[in-house]
């Protein structure tokens, strides 16, 4: 009788080095107290990654290259939380997707998500960037802020080589993973590796002192072998304020050297993290 329920559970950890001195220092213990959190916050897409081994359990290897996954963020993980993985079959769903659930320790939901196979129903939704020649990330780069995001706009598009030395570096250092699908001569890239992608665009284009991430959805569209260069492109959607914390949401378009579509990802991040005394305003 196939499982309808699959548990797993990992104990977090911190995927850089805990210094203010990193490219998103709320991931540092001396940044993250500075705006009130008990610790360093672990990167959002380094979190969901965890709960890859538990969807491929799940869905089989064919989610890598012909499924989605949707998840949001709705308590922090910090290093030394002990996290329950939990995918359930949803009942109610008729293409057979997944409800995806991380606990940690204290009862806490971390991350609520779902994972399926085939196309998303909001896989049309996904505003494809027209601009999608890579340019050098420029010197002479400024913030994002409320007032110069353009709506509707693409934003200059990058491009990295998927190579053997990154992939190891990744699974050595971000994602500490033993499955062979993600490790060796023949890896294929870890769809935290693209989940990834997002922020770097972000950083790409703007100066951006700290961000936290906070939902995405992801469609895969084929595996990324070593080998592959990659190149990608982004859309802003969307820039407004909520709770004193400044947001951007945007569409990213992942393609090989080719221009075959490797993955589609909607992003919803804060861009400018409210600091304690902007957040007390808002409670007076």
């Amino acid at each position: 009788m196939p499982r309808t329920v699959i548990k797993n559970k990992i104990v977090a950890y911190l995927d850089n080095e805990d210094s203010p001195d990193i490219s998103n220092p709320i991931h540092s213990t001396e940044v993250a107290k500075a705006y009130g959190f008990k610790g360093p916050l672990v990167g959002g897409v380094t979190v969901w990654g965890w709960a890859t081994d538990t969807i491929l359990a799940a869905l089989g290897e064919d989610w890598l290259w012909n499924g989605w996954a949707e998840y949001s963020f709705r308590h922090p993980t910090f290093p030394g939380d002990t996290l329950t993985i939990r995918a359930e079959l949803d009942a109610e769903s008729l293409s057979g997707s997944w409800k995806v659930e991380m606990i940690n320790q204290s009862d806490e939901v971390c991350v609520v998500g779902k994972a399926g196979l085939g196309k998303a129903v909001w896989s049309q939704e996904l505003i494809r960037p027209d601009s999608m020649h890579p340019t050098a990330e420029s010197q002479r780069k400024g913030p994002l802020t409320l007032e110069n995001a353009e709506t509707g706009k693409d934003w200059a598009a990058m491009k990295l080589a998927f190579t053997k030395e990154t992939s190891e570096e990744f699974t050595t250092q971000k994602q500490l993973t033993d499955n062979p699908l993600f490790i060796g001569i023949n890896a294929i890239a870890h769809p935290s590796w693209i989940a990834g992608w997002a922020e770097k665009l972000l950083r790409h284009n703007f100066e951006i002192p700290n961000s936290m991430h906070t939902r995405s959805r992801v469609q895969h569209h084929r595996k990324l072998a070593i080998g592959t260069s990659v190149i990608g492109g982004a859309h802003l959607i969307d820039a407004y304020e909520r709770k004193a914390h400044h947001f951007a949401n945007f569409d990213v378009l992942l393609q090989d050297q080719y221009g075959s579509d490797v993955a589609q990802l909607r992003h919803w991040t804060i861009f400018k993290i409210a600091t304690l005394e902007e957040r007390a305003q808002i409670t007076l």
